[in-house]
């Protein structure tokens, strides 16, 4: 069966149980989707843990180079990475056993989504956060 997203009441369940958000490719600059979105969540009430190698902070956040190296806990993967690096994120929140990955509007990679489904992740795929977060818990 191809991959389905969630239904809205369940995408609205996640975003009213998750806290800590790690950004995967969180950009820096102030004029790129990741930003945008990564502010908006932070003004929402969730605390955005950047994922990003070479940057030191993001939105008043320490950011760390992968997701193995956040120390705190992590509810939700965010990802802003091209559909070609979506297999080695989906390895990478497998092995660290992490429970939801959502894959940002316009990126999609139906074989990484199906694998991180199988492996128990809560996965969302080619939907923007920021818009269901509006349109689902305004």
């Amino acid at each position: 069966m191809p991959f389905q997203n969630p239904a809205p009441d369940e995408i609205k369940a996640l975003l009213a149980r998750v806290k800590n958000i790690a950004v995967v490719g969180l950009s820096p600059k102030p004029n790129r989707p990741s930003f945008v979105v990564a502010r908006a969540l932070q003004g929402f009430g969730y605390r955005v843990i950047p994922v990003r190698p070479a940057l030191n902070e993001v939105l008043g956040e320490k950011a760390y180079p992968s997701l193995a190296e956040v120390p705190d806990r992590i509810d939700l993967v965010d990802a802003f990475r091209a559909a070609g690096h979506l297999d080695e994120l989906v390895d990478e929140c497998i092995r660290l056993k992490l429970p939801a990955l959502w894959i940002q509007e316009g990126i999609v990679n139906l074989a990484a989504a199906e694998r991180a489904r199988a492996a128990g992740l809560f996965v969302v795929m080619d939907r923007c956060i920021y818009k269901d977060y509006v349109s689902l818990m305004a």
